[in-house]
């Protein structure tokens, strides 16, 4: 067993789950054989416990580092505020800078809060729509965390009260009387929107969604929601935490056309550094002035340091257009492989949040692409999000990989045997993860 097993043995028996996020445990990948734990990383490129080195071809951080690993000009801004101490008994005037970066970013906006957590802040900005209508109730659309108030939508009509609206996050310690407090409608769905509207519209303080996740809407259906919310009288959040920044320079919402009332940061915001904003128009965040929203580690200098120097480079690299691309060239090289090679598999969504779907045997298929990939030193799975760091080359080093992947995948393929497929992945088929409201 190597040190990386050994020690996610020993941390599934002190740490309830084994790890800190759903998104990175082991059994997501492919158990018994996904490194887990690293000791170095920088670029696209990561180091295990165990000293082996692999090329980053997954999520990056699940979507944290937008700029690569360690990017040199976010460490020096955060090198520098530590060393002059990052807590004190005074606020960092960082936080008002950042504040009004983001403001100047997104003019509509001229209110700002801070958290740390995409989780937490999503929870902020539900407060603060709460607070600000007086209303109770929340129409959701997309993946917005782990608190009570977003798992909510899971107490549904089942003997047990776990109705399952989004399958494998269970609501077990979420208190049953927020029951239908939080009510769910699929992206694009006009009718089980029409239908919230309907019965609940007078109490619906708001609607938070993720505006894109992954095509770019083709119809009017985003300003829809925000007229069918504004309607009766409530606000809509947008959840910019995963998409934010990679589609464009700040906000998704820039290029879609629709101005929230409110949307939410994280993520990509720090560049792998803890900082996660909300920010919304005067009369929307108006709640603030009323609601108690307030945690000391909220008021280190870290986050907002990083969070400037991060977009600074994101301006000045346009990263966007460069994540794009490499985006673009892995879906090409998916797809072209695939069909060289009779894969069952397709690749698509937009390229800065690109996947491949798997249309046969998908979790045997995930999991033995994945040890495949290992073993020629990539975290390879089947979401790709480009960083700054990911050239040209890298891409091309990737292709060659996937060619040779492929074309073993396709060996075990014509044996036309489960067993053999499981055989080859050489160890437990990876678990399903949870599933989204949003394409």
């Amino acid at each position: 067993m190597s040190k990386a097993q050994e020690l996610y043995t020993h941390a599934k028996e002190r740490i309830p789950g084994g790890t800190q996020l759903l998104s990175k445990r082991p059994e997501q990948f492919a158990p018994d054989q996904w490194p887990s734990y690293f000791t170095k990383a920088k670029g696209c490129e990561v180091w295990d416990v165990d000293g082996n080195h692999y090329y980053d071809m997954t999520t990056n951080g699940i979507g944290a580092c937008l700029l690569g690993f360690a990017d040199p000009d976010v460490t020096a801004a955060v090198t520098e505020r530590i060393q002059n101490g990052c807590m004190s008994t005074l606020n960092p005037p960082e936080e008002v800078a950042l504040a009004d970066k983001l403001c100047e970013i997104h003019p509509w906006a001229s209110r700002v809060r801070f958290a740390r957590t995409g989780g937490e802040i999503c929870a902020v900005a539900v407060r603060i729509a709460r607070a600000t209508t007086k209303r109770d109730l929340v129409a959701i659309c997309g993946y917005h965390g782990w608190c009570d108030w977003y798992i909510a939508a899971n107490l549904g009509d089942s003997a047990s009260l776990d109705g399952q609206l989004l399958p494998g996050l269970k609501p077990a310690g979420v208190p049953g009387a927020l029951r239908n407090s939080a009510l769910t409608f699929q992206y694009g769905n006009r009718e089980e929107l029409d239908a919230i509207i309907k019965t609940y519209g007078d109490r619906l303080a708001c609607v938070i969604m993720e505006p894109v996740r992954n095509s770019i809407p083709d119809d009017d259906f985003l300003t829809y929601v925000r007229d069918s919310i504004h309607k009766v009288g409530g606000l809509l959040i947008y959840d910019e935490i995963t998409i934010g920044w990679r589609l464009t320079f700040g906000g998704s919402h820039r290029v879609l056309g629709i101005t929230p009332d409110i949307a939410v940061f994280a993520k990509a915001l720090g560049n792998g550094h803890p900082i996660a904003a909300v920010i919304g128009t005067k009369e929307a965040m108006y709640g603030t002035e009323d609601s108690f929203i307030s945690s000391t580690y909220w008021t280190e200098s870290v986050g907002p340091v990083a969070a400037l120097a991060a977009i600074k480079k994101m301006e000045e690299t346009r990263v966007w257009e460069h994540v794009e691309k490499m985006g673009t060239m892995l879906i090409d090289a998916w797809n072209r492989l695939a069909e060289k090679h009779g894969i069952p598999a397709e690749g698509g969504g937009l390229p800065c949040l690109a996947h491949l779907t798997f249309t046969k045997y998908p979790l045997e298929l995930k999991t033995l692409y994945t040890v495949l990939m290992l073993k020629r030193g990539f975290l390879g799975n089947v979401a790709f999000y480009p960083t700054l760091a990911h050239t040209p080359e890298m891409m091309a080093k990737y292709e060659e990989a996937i060619d040779a992947v492929f074309a073993e995948m396709r060996s075990v393929l014509d044996k036309e045997d489960y067993d053999a497929l499981v055989e080859a992945i050489g160890g437990p088929v990876c678990q399903s993860g949870f599933k989204r409201l949003i394409n």
